[in-house]
């Protein structure tokens, strides 16, 4: 069979990219990856080869994030790293049938000079952002070169507006990412209403957006029919959450954070998908997994924070994808106001989730509108197999 190689860049990239090599593998095909931002701990953890040794930046992409995360990159040597990467590429890439380009421009780029055969899923570009799409350069140029074999939307909105800028075919076949929630078993339903908080995986944003999400479960009503699960990584373990908690006047005790007078919060390792499949409102600081969440039409409350990445722009764009069922309260980043706001409009959205048929109705069309239905992975794989001699 074929010799696949994956080009990502970054964490999102890097979960719809070990997807797909776990399909293509499935196959029968020879696939590696190789990661342009960050460590690739999800081929790591799945089992797909990387072509040479990785390494973890703290913004966790490349160039996109805010002025901030750009000046980090640079001090970081990311950009003399991305370098390496491609030189690495251009090394061996006679050793691959077919790149794989999982991201935006820059993997586009490098699968362009590698003068390779190319199939490209475009997962970080949306026509919902501006209602009509404007690639930067070069991408659009380099899209049309018969070297790109297929192009893959995230959406069928933007299927439609490239297959029209780029007289080509743009197909949309679903979001990989988005078949591990949706063809999962869901846990039973629970009578009592449900929290979820999704404070990111990037360290040290991290333990900042933690910090956020903890000041505003402090302004919630204490109800002791509601339940709140934190959907934490492994990397912050149990003795790094406790001294975090300890300084914003929370305790840990067995697995759950307590304050007096405010709700109890289950901390959850392992079980993001778990918690996103039984929450009733999910409040996030994150990227893909917000995604999912409207993808499993839950209704989503934004609560911006200091960044690199989950900033107020960000999550500005972010509602401009994803749709009305994604909100945000006003304010500055991180004040008592916004807070505030952010605490009485969780605790409305909570009420509306169990109450009003029309916000859940809206979230199932959005879920489907703006992220598509379960198979993507299979269907991708399936098309990208079809290229191959």
């Amino acid at each position: 069979m074929a010799r696949i190689l994956l080009l990502s860049n970054g964490h999102g990239e890097d979960l719809s990219g070990t997807l797909l090599a776990q399909e293509l593998q499935q196959q029968g095909h020879n696939v590696q990856a190789l990661p342009l931002a960050g460590l690739g701990s999800a081929y790591q953890k799945a089992g797909v080869p990387l072509l040479g040794r990785s390494h973890e930046f703290s913004t966790g992409g490349i160039g996109y994030t805010s002025l901030r995360g750009r000046l980090t990159e640079l001090l970081q040597g990311q950009v003399l790293y991305l370098l390496r990467r491609l030189i690495r590429l251009l090394r061996h890439r006679r050793r691959f049938d077919l790149i794989l380009v999982v991201g935006d421009v820059i993997p586009v780029m490098a699968a362009w000079l590698s003068h390779r055969p190319v199939a490209t899923y475009l997962v970080a570009y949306s026509s919902h952002y501006e209602g009509q799409l404007r690639l930067p350069w070069p991408c659009a140029g380099l899209l049309k070169s018969r070297r790109f074999k297929a192009v893959y939307s995230r959406d069928q909105r933007t299927a439609e507006d490239l297959s029209k800028q780029l007289k080509r075919p743009v197909t949309f076949l679903g979001n990989p990412f988005m078949d591990a929630v949706l063809t999962a078993a869901s846990p039973p339903r629970a009578s009592s209403p449900s929290i979820g908080l999704l404070p990111g995986s990037r360290r040290p944003e991290l333990e900042q957006n933690l910090q956020l999400l903890l000041r505003l479960i402090e302004l919630l009503p204490s109800q002791p029919s509601c339940s709140v699960d934190l959907a934490l990584v492994s990397s912050l373990d149990d003795k790094s959450l406790q001294r975090l908690s300890e300084g914003c006047g929370w305790r840990l005790d067995n697995g759950v954070l307590h304050r007096d007078g405010a709700l109890a919060i289950n901390v959850c390792r392992g079980a993001f998908r778990a918690v996103l499949q039984r929450s009733d409102l999910v409040i996030g600081m994150a990227g893909t997994a917000i995604e999912q969440a409207v993808g499993l039409a839950k209704p989503v409350l934004q609560l911006p924070g200091q960044g690199p990445q989950f900033t107020a722009a960000f999550a500005e764009a972010q509602r401009r994808l994803l749709g009305p069922t994604v909100f945000c309260a006003p304010g500055g980043t991180g004040s008592r106001e916004a807070l505030e706001a952010t605490a009485e409009l969780a605790t409305a959205l909570l009420d509306r989730s169990q109450r009003d048929p029309g916000l859940q109705q809206q979230c199932q069309v959005e879920a489907k509108r703006r992220l598509g239905e379960a198979g993507g992975g299979p269907r991708m794989a399936a098309a990208i197999s079809a290229l191959l001699p």
